[in-house]
């Protein structure tokens, strides 16, 4: 275990080994102390109960004095090493004592304790001194030593090795280093100035890494013990290599095979080269050389693995072969060379190219059979078998394909056109090469054929039938007609005309107009459906051809019925002065025919179809109104109870959307006879009158309830309307779309008078999002299309629709007019070719513009001739005689035309026709024509017309030399090491010249040197070196490299070239001081800088670079300071304390980057500062005295310590001069706290001691330390309370037990002697004892109530209560309370006048001539509470009339506030409510009644029906409160039901939602009704398919208008009563039933 410098033992030893003590007995008597100082020494590793020494015979005590004194080990270490065995009075060990854990290097090693005893007191110190034993052996802090060092490391060289580590000190220590046997290094051993062994490897050998690449060597380090003990190291050495080898290729020639147009990335070869040197020296990298800038995009070369790859693409049309020089390169400059040919496989890529050189479009459909449409040519870049074509055209279009000139063909017809059966041709020209596989190419020629007016329009129908509703706005669009022409353009623009004719003696163009244009038919007035049913109108469709054709079309157009009439009553007749009633005896049965309501309805169709419905009605439970024929019936037998007169009102309704209706007031009257009818009549006027009055009432009531009803329900309406329209927009569902068209059906036993089959289809699928609703149409509409981007007539349009409609329309090209045929003798004719050489001369001929001739398989004349001039002739310079090689006269050049064709953009020759010379039209460059291919040419073709003739031009341009070689770079920059061997090669970068022949890049020179020769390979140069480099005498070389051409006179270029010679490291570092001082003050900051050490090295770069590292630091002192490694600096790293140690000495290590090293020394003396407080030990401590001990009573025994020594360490002790307390010093550093008056607990319970230690240095630091001690309690004073008495209030009627207050009192004495008691004395209150009103808990001394209070029975209580503590004897003290009792609002005002009686009734009388102010009564009351709960306010809470008097709020008096009228109610009832002002408020009421009148036998006479008009008035309170409820329960079950359904539904909706079954709809069967019977139509068919998976089922149940419709699914049971019944759940969107109902 390491040894911690910083352990307090290390402390103890400092302290005490500047004092000499001696094993004798020595006693020292200060003050009650008695002190003794022993020391022992064993060795260290001595077993557990080993004896120490006699303790009690050295310090002269028996072992009884032990046992009586608590004899006692004190010490402050963590571990206590010892044991004292008081029994027999010895010292043994207790734990194991290692002396290198204890105290690490320091020696001697002791550690030291107090024994302490106590009655008296006495303190003795013992040392025990720990001698070493060899017990460790010498260890390196490292397992392996590794060392990297170059193999040129000069002889002498040293090598630092680690030190090793032997805890064991003295001669068991470390004491020699041996280094295994070998005949490289030797071993060196040093000492340090603190004794410390080290050693260092010395090169005795000059090292060689290619015989031995690593050494193994070991360092054994020997201690001096008996018998020895050794630790052992391996060395491990890396001899670092030195680059003195090139790279060397495996192949001087590479060969590679690739096909053209192979995919990028694909690998061609790899190329190696090899270098015998390791490590970065043999490190190869690949570049490719002298490569052409065209060629960098073609091939990639790794770098690391010489693998090259396809980067471009290669054609071998261009290039058929690439020769490519490839560069190895080492890290230190050496390379070599090789050349890589790649060689280019030809492939069949390339397929014909089409050129289309003159095209006729349109033609016209009368064109002679062999009529030339297109002349076309076809090339192939391809060469020999390759580039032969064949050209061929669609065998089943009447064109075929003759070949006139080389490459060329023309297109011909071989039959005649028919606009009309094909108006155009789409014709693919297909061109093929012979190639293997055949490659070929395709063109499409679209070809029109031009129009002749030879057909008449024709409607696309027969006849024309629409429908137009009645009230239509004048002007509206009715129908379009459309007629189409085969022609096309003019010929096929339609017009369309209305044929005269009559309708109803008017023109028909007075009702209908047509758009010549659109043919859109409009209606010019309004159409009434009731004068005219329909219109037959004629339409006549006419081309633009000369002449003109037409056709004819009929139109006929029917009026629909709108419903704009409402029905009309016939019967019974409504009259203005006459009231008619029917009249029903009261024996008439259930059933009985009252009337029948008649009226018609002249629409027609639904808009016809008439219900009738009972809108209001006297008694609505006496008749009903069918629904279809309008007859009155009686439903129920007539009671005696029934009114005799009831009114009915009919509402008669069509079935038009929207409907119309009309109403009739029908009088019935029930009675026996006529005569009874007319006297029931003679008095409805006044009936009326009255029951106006009461209908208004009645029809307000209702109107209210009704407002609120439907108000709440057209809410949930809307909101679910609402829901469902967000529910549809929202949904979408993950079903497939299968539409399910259900067939149509339609009535099938309908009898009636109006028409009633109609067809209805509603076709909804799983996952309809909208319902797709589909309705039967009368006629189908025909909607024109318009193109917006026309500008044409309708009758245009209408031609061209069957083109526009097409995707591929042939509109969407150009259309190119022509004037004449013979306009197409017109030829422009350009035609170019490019020529091009590699390798094999290859010609192969491009064209860029049209070539169009019409020609009809003509004889053609072809010849050739070649020229060859120098390049950079001026223009006009005569290149040669045309006419005269071609044998050619200038009249016939002039005849036909004669022009250069050529393909390039640069037209280099120009044709001087008038004298038959060709000559130069601008400046010829051939390296810019041509490049680098010899020779160098360009062609063009000469063409003549009338016959044509075509002849190849072929000029050569010869080189002249224009061009120096020029190098790439301006500078080649070259990094060779000075260990680079003779003969190395290194190639340079190649020049270029652009020119050919002679006149390109011949030879290169190398400006004079000694180091370096110059060899030339083709066009490649290599620098050899031929001396060795230095580069201590020249670090930097400069040579020129030129390059020259054959050219008269010769070119030049030059390029620098700037050699940077490599150094190799071979000089190792040195310090400028073999040692180093610095002092330091302890405790500095982190950081601190302490001094810098420095080495220099001779090389240069890398190997130059020294870097700084500490070596074999013994301890953790390397913990202490940072040393930078590149500069050198050394700071502090962690806190440096003096105690710990005052000098530091250090070996910095200087290395290089190849492995050399020195050593230096640095010493580091540490500066001593006062920065350790006292610290402050307690060694006995009586935390608890009595009150009543006497002065000098020892409290606390401490020990005071300082780590700091001399000045700073001397102590000086104090304590808090105001405390009852001083101290004494008894032995050194000892000291005793005493106290020097008596205490007193009651003033001071308990004392805060803060003992100060403080020492003598500059500053001073001193520590201080609390103690607490209690002073035990005597009891000696009586409980006192709080307050000299008490107060207290409770308000009446309180609960019994409740607490009233609580009575405190405190004793200054502790614990049980301050404990408090609380009692009631005896004592008696109004006769009682007091113990029977209040009660007191004896622990808390709280006052509960026994009873209830009434503060109108006692109003305050006094008695006393005595406090008593639990001493012994117990003291104790009396206090006086008195409780307030406090009044409560608990009685209600007591109306005193007037007095009520339940027998009489007493009126108060007030004349009717009384005034303003006039005093009525006044109301007495009183209040027997208290205070404010005993003011009284009086109110007048109800009244007759409230505008004729008032109360007075304080008195009571009641007055008149205004002058009695005639119009005043003789009887007033006035209600006065009288409230007192307590919280809460009591309250009284009482009525008076007041009777305006001016004598006493008035009041009588109006009071004899007092008593009827009380029960009328309680008789209509009870009704409308009956009404109230049944409207309110009506309105509150109606809400109720509302939510339930709602919620049911919600849940079912829950369920069913998210279904995960397949969705399989079923459709049910449809039925219809077979016994309907009535004059109107009652048979509806409606399909509703519903799936599984319908999260929103959109339905819509229609009413059948007869009742006796029955369901027929063959689930359902029921009648439609009951279904009827259940529509409130299937009408909902959100309907949790997922079965679909059918009814018919």
């Amino acid at each position: 275990m390491a040894f911690e410098k910083s352990s307090p033992i290390y402390e103890i030893w400092r302290f005490h080994s500047r004092s000499v003590w001696s094993l004798l007995l020595s006693l020292c008597c200060l003050g009650h102390i008695v002190s003794c100082q022993i020391r022992y020494t064993i060795p260290e590793e001595l077993k557990r109960g080993s004896v120490i020494g006699n303790v009690a015979q050295d310090l002269g005590l028996d072992v009884q004095r032990l046992r009586s004194g608590r004899a006692r080990i004190v010490t402050r270490q963590s571990a206590q090493y010892t044991e004292l065995e008081a029994d027999k009075g010895v010292l043994i060990v207790k734990e194991r004592i290692d002396r290198e854990q204890l105290c690490g290097d320091v020696t001697p090693c002791s550690f030291s304790f107090e024994v302490i005893l106590e009655n008296p007191m006495e303190l003795h110190r013992v040392t025990i001194e720990i001698i070493d034993i060899n017990d460790n052996s010498p260890t390196f802090t490292k397992h392996g030593i590794k060392f990297e060092i170059s193999e040129i490391a000069t002889l002498g060289s040293r090598f630092l090795l680690p030190s090793a580590e032997d805890a064991d000190v003295g001669s068991n220590g470390l004491q020699k280093y041996i280094l295994s046997t070998n005949d490289i290094f030797s071993l060196n051993q040093h000492s340090s100035p603190d004794g410390r062994k080290y050693a260092e490897m010395v090169l005795q050998k000059p090292l060689d890494r290619e015989s031995e690449q690593r050494i193994s060597l070991k360092l054994i380090a020997v201690d001096g013990g008996s018998p020895h003990r050794s630790g052992t190291v391996n060395i491990d050495i890396v001899v670092l290599d030195v680059n003195d080898n090139p790279p060397i290729f495996n192949q001087t020639l590479y060969r590679a095979v690739i096909w053209e147009n192979t995919l990028k990335g694909t690998y061609i070869t790899t190329v190696s080269a090899s270098d015998a040197d390791s490590g970065s020296n043999g490190l190869v990298t690949y570049r490719f050389s002298n490569m052409k800038e065209q060629l960098l995009d073609v091939f990639n070369l790794d770098q690391i693995t010489g693998i090259v790859t396809l980067e471009g693409t290669v054609d071998y049309e261009k290039n058929k072969k690439y020769e490519i020089m490839i560069e190895a390169m080492d890290q230190g400059g050496l390379t070599d060379s090789s050349k890589l040919i790649i060689e280019v496989m030809d492939v069949n890529d390339n397929a014909p190219i089409i050129n289309v050189m003159s095209f006729s479009s349109p033609v016209p459909e009368d064109s002679a059979v062999g009529t030339t449409v297109a002349i076309i040519n076809a090339i192939d870049s391809d060469s020999e078998k390759n580039g032969q074509i064949s050209c061929t055209a669609d065998s089943s279009l009447p064109f075929k394909i003759k070949s006139t000139l080389t490459n060329y063909y023309a297109l011909v017809t071989h039959s005649v056109f028919d606009r009309e059966v094909a108006p155009e041709y789409n014709i693919t020209v297909r061109a093929a090469d012979s190639g293997s596989p055949s490659l070929s190419s395709t063109t499409i020629l679209h070809l029109k054929i031009s129009d002749v007016n030879d057909n008449v329009p024709v409607f696309d129908r027969q006849n024309y039938v629409s429908h137009l509703t009645e009230n239509n706005s004048p002007g509206m669009s009715i129908i379009s007609v459309k007629a189409e022409d085969s022609d096309w353009n003019q010929n096929a623009r339609v017009s369309y005309f209305l044929e005269d004719s009559q309708i109803n003696g008017s023109p028909t163009s007075a009702y209908v107009s047509i758009n010549s244009e659109t043919g859109v038919i409009r209606a010019l007035r309004s159409f009434d459906y009731e004068q005219i049913k329909q219109l037959q109108v004629v339409v006549r469709a006419q081309d633009g051809g000369s002449p003109p054709l037409s056709s004819n079309v009929s139109v006929k157009i029917v009026i629909q019925d709108q419903n704009d009439n409402p029905p009309q009553v016939l019967y019974p007749v409504q009259t203005g002065g006459s009231l008619v009633a029917e009249m029903v005896p009261r024996s008439a049965d259930v059933g009985y025919l009252v009337t029948k309501v008649v009226a018609v309805d002249v629409d027609s169709g639904q808009n016809a179809w008439l219900s009738y419905k009972l809108q209001k009605a006297t008694d609505r439970a006496l008749f009903e109104v069918g629904s279809q024929n309008g007859e009155i019936r009686s439903i129920r037998q007539v009671s005696d109870k029934d009114a005799v007169k009831q009114r009915l009102t009919v509402i008669v309704e069509d079935n038009g959307q929207p409907s119309r209706s009309a109403t009739v007031i029908v009088n019935v009257v029930v009675a026996d006879s006529f005569p009874e009818v007319l006297s029931e009549f003679t008095d409805f006027p006044h009936d009326k009158e009255y029951n106006d009055k009461l209908t208004f009432y009645l029809v307000l009531a209702l109107a209210v309830v009704s407002f609120l009803f439907i108000t709440s329900l057209v809410v949930i309406i809307s909101v679910k309307i609402y829901r469902w329209r967000q529910s549809r927009i929202l949904y979408h569902s993950s079903l497939p779309v299968i539409p399910y068209y259900p067939p149509r059906y339609s009535d099938t036993l309908g009898t009636g008078t109006l028409p009633h089959v109609y067809n209805y289809e509603v076709c909804r699928t799983t996952d309809s999002r909208k319902s797709d609703c589909k309705f039967g149409r009368a006629a189908s509409q025909n909607v024109l299309i318009m193109d917006p981007s026309s500008t044409g007539t309708m009758q245009r349009i209408q031609s061209e629709k069957s083109i526009l409609d097409e995707p591929d329309s042939p509109l969407e090209v150009s259309v190119r007019r022509w004037n004449t045929f013979f306009n197409l003798l017109r030829i422009v004719f350009d035609m170019g070719i490019r020529q091009r050489r590699c390798a094999k001369w290859l010609f192969f001929w491009t064209l860029s513009r049209q070539l169009f001739i019409f020609v009809f398989l003509l004889p053609t004349i072809n010849g050739q001739i070649r020229y060859s001039i120098p390049e950079e002739m001026k223009k006009g310079s005569l290149i040669g005689n045309v006419a005269q090689d071609l044998g050619l006269n200038l009249r016939r050049l002039r005849s036909g035309r004669a022009r250069i064709v050529t393909g390039e953009n640069n037209h280099y020759a120009e044709l001087e026709t008038d004298k038959g010379t060709l000559v130069v039209n601008e400046k010829i460059d051939r390296e810019e024509l041509c490049g680098e291919v010899t020779p160098c040419s360009f062609s063009f073709e000469i063409i003549l017309e009338n016959p044509i003739e075509l002849h190849r031009v072929t000029v050569e341009i010869l080189d002249v030399n224009d061009h120096a070689p020029t190098f790439k770079n301006k500078v080649i920059k070259l990094e060779i090491s000075e260990s680079a061997t003779i003969g190395s090669h290194f190639d340079l970068e190649s020049a270029y010249d652009p020119d050919a022949g002679i006149h390109a890049l011949q030879k290169y020179v190398l400006s004079s040197n000694e180091n370096f020769v110059l060899k030339q390979q083709s066009n490649a140069a290599v620098m050899i070196l031929q001396k060795a480099l230095d580069r201590e005498l020249n670090p930097l070389l400069s040579l020129k490299l030129i390059a020259v051409d054959g050219g008269t006179p010769q070119r030049s270029g030059t390029v620098n070239i700037e050699i940077t010679v490599l150094d190799v490291n071979d000089n190792p570092p040195v310090f400028d001081q073999s040692l180093y001082t610095a002092t330091v003050t302890e405790n500095v900051p982190l950081g601190t800088y302490i001094t810098t050490v420095n080495a220099s090295d001779a090389d240069s770069g890398s190997n130059g670079l020294v870097t700084y590292t500490f070596s074999d630091i013994k301890g953790k002192s390397s913990e202490q300071f940072t040393i930078d490694a590149l500069t050198g600096k050394i700071t502090v790293s962690k806190n440096i304390d003096f105690e710990k140690d005052k000098k530091y000495e250090i070996r910095v290590i200087a290395k290089d980057q190849g492995g050399l090293s020195n050593a230096a020394q640095v010493v580091i003396d540490v500066i001593d500062i006062n920065d350790n407080a006292p610290v402050i030990n307690i060694m006995s401590f009586s935390s608890l005295v009595s009150e009543d001990a006497l002065p000098g009573t020892t409290i606390v025994v401490f020990n005071v310590k300082d780590a700091d020594s001399d000045r700073n360490g001397h102590i000086k002790c104090s304590v808090d001069s105001h405390l009852p307390f001083k101290i004494q010093s008894s032995l050194t550093n000892y000291y005793s706290l005493i106290s020097d008056v008596m205490f007193d607990r009651e003033t001071t319970a308990d004392c805060n001691i803060t003992i100060t230690a403080t020492d003598s240095g500059s500053p001073p630091l001193s520590t201080k330390i609390n103690l607490n001690m209690r002073i035990s309690d005597v009891n000696d004073n009586a409980p006192l309370f709080t307050k000299p008495n008490y107060t207290a209030f409770i308000i009446e009627n309180n609960v019994p037990g409740v607490s009233i207050f609580t009575v405190s009192a405190t004793d200054s004495d502790w614990n049980q002697n301050a404990r408090i008691s609380y009692f009631l004395e005896d004592a008696q209150f109004s006769g009682s004892p007091i113990s029977s009103y209040v009660s007191i808990n004896s622990e808390t001394g709280v006052v509960h109530a026994v009873n209830s209070f009434d503060f109108e029975q006692i109003k305050q209580i006094v008695f006393s209560v005595r406090a008593q503590d639990g001493g012994s004897p117990p003291l104790s003290s009396n206090v006086s309370v008195k409780i307030v009792i406090q009044d409560q609002n608990d009685n209600p005002p007591q109306v005193l006048y007037p007095v009520q009686t339940g027998g009489s009734l007493v009126a108060e009388m007030v004349p009717r001539s009384a005034d303003v102010g006039y005093l009525v009564t006044k109301v007495v009351a009183v209040d027997v509470d208290s205070g404010q709960n005993a003011w009284l306010s009086y109110k007048l809470q109800k009244a007759t009339d409230r505008a004729l008097f008032e109360v007075g709020s304080q008195n009571g008096e009641i007055r008149s506030i205004r002058q009695v009228s005639d119009k005043d109610a003789v009887k007033q009832r006035l209600t006065v409510i009288v409230e007192d002002n307590g919280q809460p408020s009591r309250s009284a009421t009482v009525i008076v009644n007041v009777v305006v009148a001016d004598s006493f036998p008035e009041v009588l006479s109006e009071f004899t029906d007092f008593a009827h008009d009380k029960e009328y008035n309680d008789n209509l309170t009870f009704y409308l409160v009956l009404a109230l409820a049944v409207v309110s329960f009506l309105f509150i079950t109606s809400l109720v039901v509302i939510i339930s359904v709602k919620i049911y539904r919600w849940r079912q909706s829950r369920i069913l939602y998210h279904s995960s079954l397949p969705v399989i709809p079923y459709y049910p069967p449809r039925y219809s009704d077979t016994l309907g019977t009535g004059t109107l139509p009652h048979v509806y068919n409606y399909e509703v398919c519903r799936t599984t998976d319908s999260r929103k089922s959109d339905c819509k149940f229609g009413r059948a208008a007869s009742q006796n419709v029955l369901i027929m699914d063959p689930s359902s049971t029921g009648t439609m009563q009951r279904m009827q019944s259940e529509k409130s759940i299937l009408d909902e969107p959100d309907s949790p039933l997922e079965v679909s109902f059918v009814f018919s």
